[in-house]
């Protein structure tokens, strides 16, 4: 084995490797402060597209695409050519998010600016309440949704940096809240033994706090009787249930990719990251993503892709359950396993892809993510 091939794969092997040491590490922290249940708009963590869900957090190092508006702004000003990219996440408890976004590179391909939507939900639950526990008959719809924009800048020929900026309102009901947002990364991408090589790091959700008014929280309380008086009628007093607001799901992730084997039109890439939650512990992923271009000479290309993301706090002891214990425990090691797939058509002038994703949610089951690509 010759030294370059030796250092490929101990560089491979180090990508596996060196996150889950940093992240045990990270874990065994004497003060544990983890803000567990204090974010909200925790939708904005579901990602954007399908091949981000295949990949894990690591799909900030390969975020060249469309997705790069969502995943690493950094990453959008390595576009080659205009596209577009629209998405459906079909999510627990019938919940979807849709997605869409646009994206251009200008400047002689210096720059790249990007639009994104997204939106969260479902609609026509039921009421309850303690009086009726039947139901009212009334129903209720929840949306959560957000606006971005973003800009990228190439400062050399290996290093970007991007930012977006973002609202995020959410209709609870009848209660709305609002909040505002900017993501932050970086990116650098070079050759290790004429192979590309690429680290990154996205700062994502870092903003104002998520606060709620409507009339759910707008009540009308009788004003009490003086004392020794008799009782006067008169009209409800206006009041508001008092609100904190809440802190919008801040992460902060880094990564690093290798394309480990390269010929031709075909790529395997190595991937690996670290990430913090402010509410949750520390966590990593690895994946990888095998893809083709122009196979046999034609404009047909694809891909194939794969990651485990591990979160340390949804570890959790089922002794307590008493039944299923078996079965239980076996959804839950398979917990953050990914898998996706993808099939493109380029021509010289227009390219249209189409890429899905399965992930494991341990015991909330399997999830579906949907994507089509457009390019010119």
């Amino acid at each position: 084995m010759n030294r370059s091939t030796t250092l490929r794969w101990l560089l491979a092997a180090a990508l596996v490797g060196f996150v889950p040491a940093v992240a045990t590490a990270q874990d065994e922290a004497n003060n544990d402060q983890t803000g567990f249940g204090t974010t909200a708009a925790e939708f904005l963590l579901l990602g954007a597209n399908a091949r981000g869900t295949a990949l894990g957090g690591s799909y900030i190092t390969v975020a060249s695409d469309v997705g790069g508006t969502n995943g690493n702004p950094a990453a959008l000003a390595l576009m080659t050519r205009p596209g577009a990219q629209f998405s459906q996440f079909d999510y627990v408890a019938d919940t979807k998010l849709n997605w869409g976004a646009v994206a251009f590179p200008f400047g002689g391909g210096a720059r790249a600016f990007g639009v994104q939507f997204g939106t969260f939900g479902f609609r026509d639950q039921p009421v309850y309440t303690a009086d009726s526990p039947e139901g009212t008959g009334e129903v209720y719809n929840v949306s959560e949704s957000f606006v971005g924009l973003t800009l990228a800048q190439n400062f050399s020929d290996r290093f970007s940096v991007g930012i977006t900026v973002k609202g995020i309102f959410d209709q609870l009901g009848q209660t709305n809240g609002s909040a505002f947002a900017m993501d932050f990364g970086t990116h650098f991408h070079s050759n290790l033994n004429g192979r590309p090589i690429r680290f990154a790091f996205a700062l994502t959700n870092l903003g104002t706090t998520l606060k709620y008014d409507g009339d759910a929280i707008r009540i009308g309380t009788p004003r009490d009787s003086i004392a020794g008086e008799d009782p006067v009628p008169n009209l409800n007093q206006p009041s508001l249930y008092r609100t904190t607001g809440f802190a919008l799901p801040t992460m902060f992730r880094v990564g690093l990719a290798y394309d480990a084997l390269s010929s031709g039109n075909s790529r395997v890439t190595l991937m690996g990251e670290f990430n913090q939650a402010r509410s949750n512990k520390a966590a990593f992923g690895f994946g990888a993503e095998l893809a083709s271009a122009k196979l046999g000479g034609s404009g047909f290309g694809v891909a194939l892709r794969g990651s485990y993301s591990s979160q340390p706090a949804n570890s959790y002891s089922l002794d307590s359950f008493g039944v299923g214990i078996d079965d239980k425990l076996s959804d839950e090691k398979k917990q953050g396993l990914a898998l996706g797939a993808g099939l493109m058509y380029d021509t010289s002038g227009f390219q249209v892809g189409f890429d899905y994703a399965w992930k494991n949610m341990g015991l909330l089951g399997d999830v579906s993510f949907f994507t089509v690509s457009l390019g010119w």
